[in-house]
């Protein structure tokens, strides 16, 4: 490793580091390597404020057995003794002229006030620059607390203020949520969080969106939890239809629609937009099909619905339906939505984390938002499934919970579009079938126990292109 402001005496000279990175980086939810050889692991480390703990961020490069390789945040700061508080976020011993420990960062509580205040001060660094937007500001002295439900970044909240979320993977770019949230800024969209700003780490070779900060909305609820808890009331109920049920959940799906709707339409206003060529149809098509059998690799059950899923793609080739092209959520689900006292709230846009970001900035079909709701639906309805036996009357009831709320978002969605998503069925029905064998991918990996839910919703899928 290297660290590239070095002082003597209490500085650290983290020879012991990278090792620790190691066997620590597996562990993190956000760490998306996981399964994979690492062949190589280097970091530097750079200093963002002395003190004990001292506060530093480490970059770390990871390079793949495979020949690829992925950089890494790592806040980080260091402390001359240990300390109960923290043991929770200790990475190691990291070597110095004096015993040095290194934390994360971000859950070092008392190291956390630090960030509001380099954003409030607008502090550049020169290889961090922190830049601030809107008129709200984090308190001085306000610790963050770490939300604890994320996996792919992590979030410090501040009181009931601000959120500060952390990009842990590092690409050349600025980061679709922070592209996104400054240009709506100026469409005053009531369904979007308030952009306090962000902060951008360069190096020689990088730079990159490092973190971004937003409204904290202390008074919500996130979608995944509402729908759960109304698939949970349906269930308690022996003899009542969806529709019957105190906790029904179709007016929010329909409210949910409509805001959908109310961000596309200012995304389509301050973001560009373009027509797809004639070409598009047969070049989405194509990667479906090509992802479809690197799944099957994975996944050997989902060859009985590759019949099925060739002829959908088929038609899709073979659709000629003009589509215009804009910038969308890109990783639209349940758990992208937060429910407030005003309506619905939609965060991280920043696009599916597995795309890079030329490819998360790309203008894509508004459906694609569409239907990742539409299989969010069935997720919702068939998880309260997995806890027990597959009951073929909770099966029924699922699935009438499912079609329900299904219809009703987009009945939300074509009221406030002015054109219903349904109408496009078949460009539709790709994206649904696309997002299925991804998720089939996604939990033979890593939730085996819920491989079903997709698997499922494929032979519905099947069912309804009959």
């Amino acid at each position: 490793m290297t660290e590239d402001d070095g002082k003597a005496g209490m500085t650290p000279d983290f020879a012991h580091l990278d090792e620790h990175l190691r066997d620590w980086l597996p562990q993190q939810r956000w760490f998306g390597g996981k399964g994979r050889l690492i062949d190589s692991l280097t970091s530097e480390v750079r200093r963002v404020r002395d003190g004990d703990p001292a506060v530093w961020v480490a970059l770390v490069r990871i390079g793949y057995a495979d020949g690829t390789d992925t950089t890494y945040s790592v806040p980080l700061t260091t402390r001359t003794a240990y300390d109960d508080r923290v043991s929770h976020a200790l990475i190691g011993e990291v070597g110095g002229a004096t015993r040095m420990l290194a934390f994360d960062a971000l859950q070092d509580r008392d190291s956390t006030p630090v960030w509001g205040e380099l954003l409030r001060e607008r502090v550049d660094l020169a290889w961090l620059t922190f830049t601030h937007s809107g008129d709200v500001e984090i308190p001085a002295g306000v610790p963050g607390d770490i939300l604890t439900s994320e996996q792919s970044n992590s979030s410090l909240v501040y009181g009931d203020v601000a959120i500060t979320k952390f990009f842990r993977r590092l690409e050349d770019g600025t980061n679709p949520d922070v592209e996104i949230h400054e240009a709506l800024q100026s469409a005053d969209n009531p369904h979007i969080a308030g952009f306090l700003g962000h902060a951008t780490v360069r190096t020689e070779s990088l730079s990159a969106t490092f973190a971004m900060t937003q409204q904290f909305l202390p008074v919500a609820s996130d979608g995944w939890s509402l729908a759960t808890a109304s698939v949970r009331d349906l269930f308690a109920e022996g003899d009542l239809h969806a529709d019957e049920v105190g906790g029904d959940f179709a007016g929010e799906a329909h409210r949910l629609g409509a805001a959908t709707a109310s961000v596309h339409a200012d995304l389509a206003e301050v973001l560009p937009t373009e027509a797809a060529p004639d070409t598009w149809y047969a070049g989405l098509a194509g990667a479906m099909r090509a992802r479809l059998s690197a799944a099957v690799d994975v996944v050997p059950d989902l060859v009985r619905y590759v019949p099925a899923l060739t002829s959908a793609y088929d038609a899709l080739a073979a659709d000629v339906e003009p589509v215009m092209l804009q910038r969308v959520h890109g990783d639209y689900h349940l758990g992208q939505v937060l429910r407030t006292s005003n309506g619905w709230t939609l965060l991280d846009f920043e696009g599916e984390p597995a795309k890079s970001i030329p490819e998360r900035r790309r203008p894509d079909c508004s459906l694609r938002d569409v239907a990742g709701m539409l299989r969010s639906f069935d997720y919702a309805s068939s998880s309260r499934l997995l806890s027990g036996p597959a009951e073929p009357q909770l099966q029924y009831r699922a699935v009438e919970w499912s079609d329900r709320n299904r219809s009703a978002f987009c009945d939300g969605y074509a009221e406030g579009a002015g054109t219903d998503p349904r109408d496009h069925r078949v460009l539709l029905a790709a994206f649904e079938a696309d997002k299925a064998v991804y998720e089939a991918v996604y939990e033979a990996r890593h939730r085996p126990e819920w491989l079903t839910i997709p698997l499922h919703s494929l032979a519905r899928l099947e069912g309804r292109a009959r």
